[in-house]
């Protein structure tokens, strides 16, 4: 291995040693708010931790209001890898749908089974986290609100359609824009070939024509 690839390979070998310790990033996304009855769904709940190198445990639990109540009732708790479903219209539907294998919870989503009309309401999701830094232990709770509707068949809203619609369009711009720098590339690479027999033949030529007058100038002086 030459020097110029060994120059090549060292940034290359670093980089993939600093990308196998990274940790997968992680980005709030607001849940879904519209669910087909008797179909499954994600009620999604993302709290991300600040300091990502700072230790912590976590615990999550949801609150539910029927559309015809006026309080919350405690509906599903999740600590020490551990689940319980407290509210009885729930038994056997919920499944954890978050963080797995750690007490460090960032994700507290949960997935309905079969959803009923009667399953329209306002969700709560509670984090309460506690940052441990060293002997010090740090508290914080994070909630986030979903607002539920049960509906016969989805519907898509324009914000969906246009987003469609835009990403194709980007789909297709990126493809021209390929297609355009492809073309240029070899146009370029083409001229430069060109160029590049041309002083080749002009470089031949005055070789040819200085052998020629030195075989001339030999022949005279004999």
């Amino acid at each position: 291995m030459s020097a110029v690839q060994e120059l090549l390979v060292l940034p290359l070998a670093l980089l993939a040693l600093q990308a196998s310790l990274c940790h997968g990033a992680c980005v709030e996304v607001d849940s879904d708010t519209e669910a087909m009855v008797d179909k499954g769904f994600k009620l999604g709940c993302i709290s991300c931790k600040r300091r990502g190198e700072v230790s912590a445990t976590a615990t999550v639990d949801w609150f539910f209001k029927a559309s015809n109540d006026t309080d919350f009732s405690p509906l599903y708790s999740y600590e020490e890898q551990q689940a319980y479903i407290t509210d009885s219209r729930f038994y056997g539907r919920l499944d954890w749908n978050g963080s797995k294998g750690t007490r460090d919870l960032q994700d507290g989503s949960i997935y309905i089974l079969n959803v009923t009309f009667s399953d329209t309401g306002t969700y709560k999701c509670q984090f309460t986290r506690s940052l441990l830094y060293g002997s010090h232990v740090f508290p914080s709770n994070t909630t986030k609100i979903v607002y539920l509707n049960v509906v016969a068949q989805l519907t898509r809203g324009l914000a969906s359609i246009l987003s469609e619609v835009m990403m194709y369009v980007s789909i297709i711009g990126l493809q021209l824009w390929l297609v355009v720098e492809m073309i240029y590339c070899y146009r370029k690479i083409a001229a430069a070939g060109e160029e590049a027999l041309r002083e080749s033949a002009a470089e031949y030529l005055a070789i040819a024509s200085e052998s020629k007058d030195n075989c001339a100038s030999e022949q005279v002086a004999e």
